[in-house]
């Protein structure tokens, strides 16, 4: 079974540096209907101004990832790490015990856009953590590569929860396939472009669910780019 969420259905928080679009309930955002799917919390469409961005806050037992679409994002949080990220790259937090960040566009010129993703660790007080990974474009077209999971395999960043987190871009006329396992469950979401998921019609924005599906056949009538969650 397939359930879209559209894009244009999604919250928004909208201040003077920062466009955001909100797929699940989120800050003052609220819909009985979407408040997570599994363990995914939260995805975060945000497009910041440049110079500007989140000023220090709190977070705690949760896993954090950050995927950069277009600009760059700079990070710098109360265990010392300091990063910037950009297209292709991708970051996890873990805030486990309790960590302060903050989170900016150091751009005088461009912006960024990025997505935000909070995920629900297996378990609560872990230490605080961060790592970053770097994805080429070239191991990311045709296919699906690997970004996030529990065990760090294919060099993927680990995160505390049982989830497999891929990234696929497809050319015009590309497809490709992804296998369920026996009570798995998908969220798909498109970052541009178009793709037809099981021959759903799926646009920048938008998500779906897959439940009781074994297979998920992803073909692109047009150059996409798109996330892949599969979770327990």
């Amino acid at each position: 079974m397939i359930t879209v969420r559209p894009a244009h259905e999604r919250g928004k928080t909208q201040t003077a540096w920062l466009d955001s679009h909100h797929t699940f309930s989120f800050n003052q955002y609220y819909n009985s209907r979407y408040t997570g799917f599994r363990d995914l919390l939260a995805i975060n469409e945000d497009y910041v101004t440049s110079g500007k961005g989140f000023g220090t806050h709190a977070h705690r037992d949760m896993e954090l990832i950050s995927y950069v679409v277009e600009g760059e994002l700079a990070h710098q949080d109360s265990t010392g790490v300091s990063s910037v990220i950009r297209p292709g790259d991708v970051q996890r937090m873990s805030a486990g015990t309790g960590v302060n960040h903050r989170e900016f566009n150091p751009s005088d010129t461009e912006p960024t856009h990025f997505l935000q993703i909070w995920i629900q660790p297996a378990r609560d007080n872990l230490p605080p953590s961060y790592e970053q990974r770097t994805f080429p474009e070239a191991d990311r077209h045709g296919t699906l590569r690997l970004i996030a999971s529990r065990d760090g395999q294919k060099g993927s960043v680990t995160v505390h929860q049982d989830v497999q987190l891929y990234v696929g871009a497809l050319a015009a006329g590309e497809e490709l396939a992804h296998h369920l396992g026996h009570d798995r469950h998908a969220w798909v979401q498109v970052i541009r472009g178009a793709v037809r998921l099981n021959g759903r019609l799926l646009t920048a924005g938008d998500g779906a669910t897959m439940t009781k599906e074994t297979v998920l056949q992803l073909r692109a009538p047009e150059a996409a780019e798109f996330l892949l969650f599969d979770l327990a």
